[in-house]
């Protein structure tokens, strides 16, 4: 039962993935066609929802000596995700929110098949097998259907 609220969830999280990139898209149109403008004020609506959400639910603060220790590659979420909603505002406008994130399914995928067969980023290991590459193989197919029919 809990793997399929979990995966009700992960799929929801995708949904809003398109909703965003699409919002943000839209939003650089509004802001005189400038992704950096859409992609600056998208963030700090997510600050400001993360400090609303802090001061609400008032989470324990982790220790300066639990942060010393939190590895670098921890620290990288956030740029990353700046660059996803960059990406969303420049792109999703001229490719179409289903290729775009056709296209973002299938790099998360490719890298997180990396991540899994090397067990990186404190992952557990899981081998790449013929099955998880037809799977893979799958999505680059969708995405050219999504793209070419």
């Amino acid at each position: 039962m809990h793997t399929t609220i979990f995966a009700l969830l992960a799929a929801g999280a995708g949904a809003c993935i398109a909703l965003q990139a699409s919002a943000n898209g839209k939003f650089r149109q509004n802001l005189g066609d400038n992704p950096l403008f859409a992609a600056f004020f998208s963030i700090c609506g997510t600050i400001l929802f993360a400090v609303v959400a802090m001061l609400i639910l008032r989470p324990q603060v982790p220790s300066v000596a639990v942060l010393r220790e939190t590895p670098w590659w921890n620290w990288i979420g956030g740029p990353l995700g700046a660059l996803i909603v960059l990406a969303g505002a420049a792109l999703a406008p001229r490719l179409g929110a289903a290729l775009f994130i056709s296209l973002v399914v299938g790099g998360q995928l490719f890298c997180s098949l990396v991540l899994d067969h090397f067990g990186l980023m404190g992952l557990e290991e899981q081998l790449l097998t013929p099955g998880r590459v037809l799977g893979a193989a799958l999505v680059v197919a969708g995405v050219l259907c999504v793209k070419y029919l």
